[in-house]
Order: structure tokens, then sequence, then C-alpha cells
């Protein structure tokens, strides 16, 4: 990445930080205003359509460790989980893991496909570049990270957890599809990397109908793919082989 690409980028995670605390209007869309707009986030995923990525290139995606102490915030526009790391190896690059937050309905779709809510954990690398990593939640049974996000949620809208385990809110089924694209809220800043997980988590009918209680619709539009390369990579390992999965 060039040094302008870098400094581009670290302002935009300064710009997007400075949103705490303010509503963004999802209503009007429209008057969101993006330097580029043609590598845009979210998009559709159309799984028959998707390449198979190079095998002969790193593809893994893993913690280094994922306990964490967590800062809980409501910041006006999603309920957003502050992270003091973990570090991550992201097919075979060094971040750290910056903040997670949620989206009503999900922002992207696969094969046209919504799930009722989507976590986007946000890493950053030395040098500035942003990989977002997209997790899809639908109901089943309850969730224990998800129950102690929500309840420090209910202590005026901010709260503290020291050394959770963030595994429990990622699949053990880790392939993924990858493409290039934006962040989805303002400043829209493009060239961040997603990769969206494929295997969606549970969580209770109760807990997405509190996340969905505070943020019911706080989803970006789809944006067109605009021949962007969409890849799949197999399952892989998100976390550290000494960071025991938790069951679901």
């Amino acid at each position: 990445m060039s040094p302008v690409s870098r400094c581009l980028l670290s302002l935009a995670l300064l710009a997007a930080s400075t949103v705490h605390a303010q509503a963004l209007d999802y209503d009007h869309q429209e008057n969101w205003k993006a330097v580029h707009d043609s590598a845009q986030s979210p998009i559709d995923i159309p799984t028959g359509e998707a390449k198979a990525g190079d095998a002969l290139e790193p593809q893994d995606i893993r913690l280094s460790n994922a306990r964490a102490a967590l800062d809980v915030v409501d910041n006006g526009h999603a309920v957003e989980v502050e992270a003091k790391g973990p570090d991550a190896m992201i097919r075979g690059r060094h971040f750290k893991l910056l903040q997670f937050h949620f989206h009503a309905e999900s922002e992207h779709t696969v094969d046209g496909k919504h799930f009722p809510l989507e976590g986007h954990f946000v890493f950053r690398a030395a040098d500035g570049r942003l990989a977002v990593v997209g997790v899809m939640y639908r109901e089943g049974s309850a969730n224990p990270l998800a129950a102690k996000v929500l309840a420090a949620l209910e202590k005026e809208g901010h709260g503290e957890l020291s050394k959770a385990d963030i595994s429990v809110l990622l699949p053990k089924d880790k392939a993924y599809y990858h493409y290039l694209g934006s962040l989805t809220t303002p400043p829209l800043t493009e060239n961040v990397e997603w990769y969206v997980l494929q295997a969606p988590v549970s969580l209770s009918p109760a807990q997405i109908s509190q996340f969905r209680a505070r943020y019911a619709h706080n989803n970006r539009k789809l944006q067109e793919l605009n021949g962007r390369p969409l890849i799949r990579f197999p399952s892989v390992s998100l976390t550290a082989n000494r960071t025991a999965p938790a069951s679901r």
C-alpha cells in the first residue's frame, strides 16, 4: 500500500471513530457521500459466482488469543464492543482487533438472503490497512458472550467486560468469501479487505430481539459489485490452537 493510501485509511478510521454517539440517517442514505463509489460495501454474495482462492496463497485467519478486555458502548448508531486486543494473522499478515459491532438486518446478503443480524470484526494492520471479518447471526441457541454484551448495555448504555472469549461469537467452520470493499458508514472509505464467513452463528430469538430493539434498521443498502473479484476460501482456523473453541 502506498503512503498516501495508508494515510487515507488512517484518517478514515479516525473519522469513523468520531461518529460515536451520533445517529446516522439510514432512511436517507443517498445523502451519504463517498470520495469514491465504485468499490463500496456491502454487497450481495452470489455463491455460485465466487471463484476458488489460490491454494498456494496464505488463507487462514488466526487469533493469537481469543480472550480480551472489552468495552461495550451504544455509539448512537450501533452496539459496539471496543477490544483491547487480540492480535491476529490474516492471510500471513499481522493485524490487531479494534472493535466489533452489529447491524440489523444483515448488511451483506447471501444469494439475496438477509440474516437477522450481522457482526463486523474490525482489524487494523501496522500500515493502517483495515480488514473486516463479517459474521452472520441466525435464531437458535443463546450465545453466552452476546448475553454479557447485552447485559453491559443496561448500565446507561455502557459497560466493561474483563477477559471475555471472543471466539464464541465466531463459527467453528471458518470458510469465507473475500473481496475488496469499503467502510459501510461515512466516510465510506474504500480499499477495505472483507472476509465474510460462510457459516452463521446462533443467537436466541430473545437476544436478536434485544439487539434489534436498539437498532432494527442500521444496515446500509446493497452496493454493486462492479466487476470486483469475489473469492471463496475453504474452512480455515480463526482461533489459535492453544485457545479451546467453545461448543455451539
